[in-house]
């Protein structure tokens, strides 16, 4: 009987320590608060008037805007506009080249499916993806986001779309195609003649009006018509209370406490330090995982930057494409074809190419890889130069796709067998894997670990399961317990 006293004293304390952490504070949803998503500052934000931008007082970073336009009509008109430019850009030819009384007509999906038929299926499937699939998906979204957001309350399903938009809307590249259509038809041009289809001016149109849909659309107000749940869900399955406060009914809470959800923005105060990657539980607004900070950020991005490294080498020095013309050609590499456009006059053009193809991988590469390294010395050096440099790599890395898009047209365009051929080369695989991986690894880092390491953002906690944690103080209550109750047995 005495034998089994420990094991009935260290269950009923377990229990009771899983009791009171369900009875936990409650977590407190603060109203006026916002984090920088570069340098993970805490700052209260006012209401903004029309035509204002709020920027964060540590790294210029925009917070939030405020257009002057109608937050939901406007970009819904955009957004439809986008759709009619879309459909109208499928159904279109792109390009017609007549050499020589033979003629070859291509539209958008023509490119994709040559690359296919060559065996080069990866860089022909993510042609299509970005210039096909994926502006297809966001102006869907888009259109659907917009739709629900003119109810009183966005239903279940909107904030999902809404994260998903933001994810998906950098691989949607009709900006960057619109260049590869025009570098291609500054080769085609002393080749043959050439007529660019309607597709080419819809494409451009397209553009500008998916651009204008982001500039107009508020997520802000949006996000503020989704309604905030009263309790959330912890991982291990329990729920604590939610309470909502104005920043400017309470003091600030200590910044170890405090973290923002990745997805909508929404700021949570907790009565425990809030570990460093580890979830809390699910977003009382729109459901998604709270971390404070990504999940193994500098080793996946370490990963990923000496991957592309990898592949930078062959992307230059294997040929991309093979230019055929009455029966004489070769291979071209990245840097023949900047040359070529040089020796043609095309000066601005040979420099966008070269800035486009080999800048800005370099750049990526080596500001990404300055940027880990110098966090993981925990330098405090520089802090604010390296937040704008990655605020750069991040709007430049999808331009590089031009030379993959140009391959792409060409090798469409250019199909009169001995007479004029185009097709491409393993060089192209390596520097659209390149383009892909970086893309990747631009989205794995965060900007905030840069400003914690240097101790800007509070004490980093540790991400110690709590389970483990409660146990641990269980277990040491119950031995204190056991030592008590043997003591008088031993006297």
């Amino acid at each position: 009987m005495p034998s089994s006293l420990p094991n009935r004293l260290y269950r009923g304390a377990v229990q009771l320590a899983r009791r009171g952490r369900r009875q936990s504070p409650h977590v407190k949803v603060i109203e006026g608060l916002v984090e920088c998503p570069c340098c993970g500052e805490f700052q209260v934000l006012e209401d903004l008037a029309p035509g204002t931008v709020a920027r964060c007082t540590r790294c210029d970073q925009a917070l939030e805007r405020r257009n002057k336009t109608a937050p939901i009509a406007t970009p819904l008109a955009f957004c439809i506009t986008s759709a009619a430019l879309y459909l109208a850009t499928i159904a279109s030819s792109l390009m017609t080249l007549n050499l020589y009384g033979r003629e070859r007509s291509v539209d958008l999906l023509t490119g994709p499916m040559e690359l296919l038929h060559e065996g080069w299926g990866e860089v022909g499937i993510l042609v299509g993806l970005v210039t096909i699939l994926a502006p297809g998906v966001v102006i869907a979204m888009m259109g659907l986001i917009l739709t629900s957001a003119f109810f009183e309350e966005l239903p279940d399903w909107a904030p999902h779309l809404l994260a998903w938009y933001e994810k998906l809307r950098p691989w949607s590249m009709m900006e960057v195609y619109i260049l590869g259509i025009f570098v291609a038809y500054t080769k085609l041009v002393d080749l043959a003649h050439v007529e660019v289809g309607t597709a080419a001016y819809l494409i451009a149109a397209l553009m500008i009006s998916m651009a204008t849909t982001d500039q107009t659309l508020d997520k802000d107000l949006i996000w503020k018509r989704r309604r905030v749940e009263g309790t959330l869900e912890r991982p291990d399955g329990s729920h604590v209370v939610v309470d909502r406060v104005s920043i400017h009914d309470i003091e600030m809470p200590p910044v170890e406490h405090m973290l923002s959800c990745h997805s909508c923005g929404l700021v949570g105060a907790f009565p425990e330090p809030v570990p460093q990657t580890r979830s809390v539980g699910q977003c009382p607004r729109c459901g998604h995982e709270m971390q404070r900070r990504k999940a193994n950020s500098l080793t996946r991005t370490t990963a990923l930057v000496l991957s592309a490294l990898t592949f930078y080498f062959p992307a230059n020095l294997f040929p991309v494409m093979t230019v055929i013309k009455v029966g004489n050609g070769g291979g071209h590499t990245i840097i023949e074809g900047v040359i070529e456009l040089w020796q043609d006059g095309m000066i601005p053009l040979s420099l966008l190419v070269l800035f486009a193809s080999i800048t800005v991988p370099v750049a990526k590469i080596v500001g990404l890889g300055f940027m880990i390294i110098q966090t993981r010395r925990k330098s405090k050096t520089g802090l604010l130069f390296r937040s704008k440099l990655f605020r750069v790599i991040d709007v430049i890395g999808r331009w590089s796709m031009i030379d993959v898009f140009m391959i792409s047209i060409l090798v469409a365009v250019v199909r009169f067998s001995k007479l004029a051929n185009v097709t491409a080369n393993a060089g192209v695989v390596s520097f659209a894997a390149v383009v892909v991986i970086t893309i990747f690894a631009v989205h794995c880092f965060d900007p905030r670990l840069m400003w914690d390491v240097a101790g800007r953002n509070g004490r980093m906690a540790a991400d110690e399961p709590p389970e483990r944690e409660a146990l641990t103080g269980v277990a040491q209550t119950a031995v204190a317990s056991i030592q008590h109750e043997m003591e008088p047995a031993r006297a």
